[in-house]
């Protein structure tokens, strides 16, 4: 996808030097100045270089599922404060008030039901801009009764993961959400309900250590940071050096952590083709 020049741009602005505010944007990838539409009408991609930007988690339900059919569930389930926990004047449920306000979410992921290409799933997807998309007591218990659902329903579960990790606000309590939603997987594996998951920038922590890595079908978009630990952390405790590009997606796929990198321009034919392969009723 071409971009506008700046002198074409001028001139499309009856020959006005100035720029507007928030017409360009530089990609952290390439480092060059981007056209802001192109960008957004390329599904948040820089037509450039390729680079995927993070997005919110309606985004990516409204470039994945058929228009108009996604349905949202278990909305009321919601985080409370069992530790007390404050870091300054700050309590945790301040700050995770303050994670609504910013992100327009109650929680760090979304589940319902959705069709793709005509195909029922249940879906779930996490969000970034929501404390990081860190997984507490109500992200592991949404992800829990989404897999339920799957299994009641008889229908495909895919998820879209991106996580920070366990919410270290709720000590022990977010780390047991790892069990938690790892039993989940496997009584959707008893039950005989595929289960795909994508993988995006950032999957990490215990998010990635638990229900994000065990889809019977594991898809990634180019170039997402996916691992447990840290480059630093991992190199400080083990005393070796890491290579280079150790936790993107095309190190992980070519050592077999992953079954696919799909561009997000591809990822929703991608899926629907999965869905016809594994619920072809």
């Amino acid at each position: 996808m071409a971009l506008f020049e700046r002198s074409k741009f001028a001139r499309l602005m009856g020959g006005k030097k100035k720029v507007p505010d928030g017409v360009w944007m530089k990609c952290p990838a390439c480092n060059q100045a981007v056209y802001r539409v192109e960008v957004e009408s390329n599904q948040e991609v820089c037509p450039l270089c390729n680079h995927h930007f993070r997005i919110a988690a309606h985004s990516r339900i409204e470039y994945l599922v058929d228009e108009g059919t996604f349905v949202e569930t278990h909305a009321n389930i919601a985080s409370t404060d069992p530790l007390q926990f404050k870091v300054g004047k700050e309590t945790y449920t301040e700050r995770v008030e303050r994670a609504k306000g910013a992100s327009g979410l109650d929680e760090a992921i979304i589940t319902g039901f959705a069709h793709i290409d005509g195909h029922r799933l249940c879906l779930a997807a996490m969000d970034a801009n929501f404390i990081m998309a860190s997984m507490g007591s109500a992200v592991g218990e949404r992800f829990h009764r989404a897999a339920m659902d799957a299994i009641e329903e008889r229908v495909c579960m895919v998820c879209i993961a991106a996580s920070g990790g366990a919410r270290m606000q709720e000590g022990i309590l977010a780390l047991m959400q790892m069990a938690k939603t790892a039993d989940a997987v496997r009584q959707m594996n008893e039950a005989g309900i595929p289960y795909i998951t994508i993988l995006t920038d950032a999957t990490t922590g215990g998010v990635y250590a638990s229900f994000a890595s065990l889809g019977d079908i594991t898809l990634a978009e180019p170039q997402a940071n996916i691992g447990f630990a840290g480059k630093r952390l991992i190199e400080g405790a083990l005393k070796v050096k890491i290579p280079e590009g150790f936790q993107t997606s095309e190190y992980q796929f070519n050592n077999g952590f992953i079954d696919k990198i799909v561009p997000r321009s591809e990822m929703r034919e991608t899926v629907a083709k999965l869905l016809s392969y594994l619920t072809p009723a």
